[in-house]
């Protein structure tokens, strides 16, 4: 019984935490500021089967996926990590967006 007890709670506690860090990732456009610390966001960089796939952009990053790096005014702050990631990204140059 007592095992029964701790297995359901590891992993209620497991789809809490898991639960938690879920992002839309399909609203996450626009001027991108990256930065060591303070982020809004903390990013994985993969291969394959990304979040959201991100092509880098110079004008109008006006839809999911599109990213213009700036250095002042961002929408959003990023940091590269290569653990505990928010959401995962793959860099692409046709065809952006949430999968």
């Amino acid at each position: 019984m007592f095992k029964v007890v701790i297995a359901s709670l590891l992993l209620s506690c497991t789809f809490w935490a898991s639960a938690a860090t879920s992002v839309d990732v399909s609203k996450i456009y626009g001027n991108i500021q990256f930065v060591d610390s303070f982020p809004d966001y903390k990013v994985k960089v993969v291969d394959s089967y990304p979040d959201l796939k991100v092509q880098r952009v110079d004008h109008y990053p006006d839809s999911a996926g599109k990213w213009k790096t700036v250095d002042h005014y961002p929408d959003y702050k990023i940091q590269i990590v290569d653990h505990y990631p928010d959401f995962t990204i793959q860099y692409v140059d046709h065809y952006p967006g949430a999968n």
